[in-house]
């Protein structure tokens, strides 16, 4: 086991689909907030949770057009699909994973988190046309062969190489999910932990059964757990690819580099950060619109300058400086007049 760049830590190699993740080259198709279990550890937010919504990253989507949108923005090689329980959405789910394939190809990489509840060989049938990993959620209130049988259909659609668990490192469950490794590894090829996180909605719950860190949101001892486990694992000499996810690499890494991977628009600036930076006029200023230095910004109804010439300008119009985040919704981070 070692601690990668990327602050998670590795047994064996990282698969594909999270090398791109860790890149900021997947986005993240959120198909449904509806899903097929109730875990007190859900992480989805009161905006998301129970809501059949679909979004790309932070794109809404309701049309196929949105979606490539996003794609070409984002400088995305792939995706993730997750909810929610996609498979409570199957057909919007098949047509969304076969259209991303038709229109970027069959190397553009399509991974899929699967809740165990509805997983059956009808339903796997018809996702293996377009995924290319599938990554199993184990319930672990149900017996471990019951589980163990929903993954090993996966068996007759994917590679094992392509088939994996992911599982948050439970404290307290440790040594359980160790026995139902050792019962389920002859079935896929790599485990995904990650740090345990209190969401917005189950938090409370969450802070009553463990304690958290000072960031008000990870678990405790969650890491430790999971470094626990793979030392565990190792000395068994159990081959599996194994990698543990921390919130700060998902924070850090996988979002930071997303950011950094989107395009800039017209007399935009990306910052070491990824971030954009731009100047603006205050509204869309008839006089200048339509001229070659500046850009119309339909989202927020403003001019972007051309700031070759903000020296020019800046005694005679309202000029505002902006930093904002590339992704659909352009948070802000800074606005001035200047």
């Amino acid at each position: 086991m070692k601690k990668t760049k990327y602050d998670s830590y590795l047994s064996g190699k990282l698969v594909k689909g999270c090398r791109l993740c860790v890149e900021g080259r997947k986005m993240v198709l959120f198909v449904t907030g509806l899903c097929s279990r109730g875990c007190d550890f859900c992480p989805l937010s009161k905006l998301r949770k129970n809501i059949d919504s679909t979004y790309a990253n932070e794109r809404p989507v309701k049309s196929l057009k949105e979606l490539f949108k996003e794609i070409e923005v984002s400088g995305a090689n792939g995706c993730s699909i997750t909810g929610g329980d996609p498979l409570l959405k199957l057909k919007k789910t098949v047509i969304l994973g076969k259209a991303l394939k038709k229109k970027f190809g069959k190397k553009f990489h399509i991974h899929i988190y699967l809740s165990t509840k509805l997983v059956n060989y009808k339903n796997l049938k018809k996702l293996s046309s377009f995924i290319d990993e599938a990554r199993f959620h184990p319930d672990f209130e149900k017996p471990a062969m019951e589980e163990i049988e929903k993954i090993k259909l996966a068996g007759k659609f994917w590679d094992k190489k392509n088939i994996g668990i992911e599982i948050p490192c439970f404290p307290d469950k440790i040594d359980k999910i160790y026995r139902f490794i050792l019962k389920a590894k002859e079935h896929f090829s790599f485990l995904n932990l990650n740090e345990l996180e209190a969401g917005e909605i189950t938090g409370h719950e969450m802070a009553k059964k463990y304690r958290l860190n000072k960031d008000g949101y990870t678990v405790r001892k969650s890491i430790n757990a999971g470094i626990k486990l793979i030392k565990k694992l190792e000395k068994r000499k159990i081959k599996l690819n194994i990698n543990l996810c921390t919130a700060k690499l998902k924070i850090w890494h996988q979002y930071g580099c997303r950011l950094k991977n989107y395009k800039a628009f017209n007399f935009s600036k990306k910052t070491k950060d990824g971030t954009l930076l731009y100047f603006s006029t205050a509204g869309a200023n008839e006089k200048f619109l339509g001229k070659k230095d500046f850009f119309y910004d339909k989202n927020k109804n403003q001019l972007i300058i051309n700031p070759k010439i903000i020296s020019r300008l800046k005694d005679k119009i309202e000029i505002y400086k902006t930093e904002e985040y590339p992704t659909y919704d352009r948070e802000e981070v800074l606005k001035e007049k200047i």
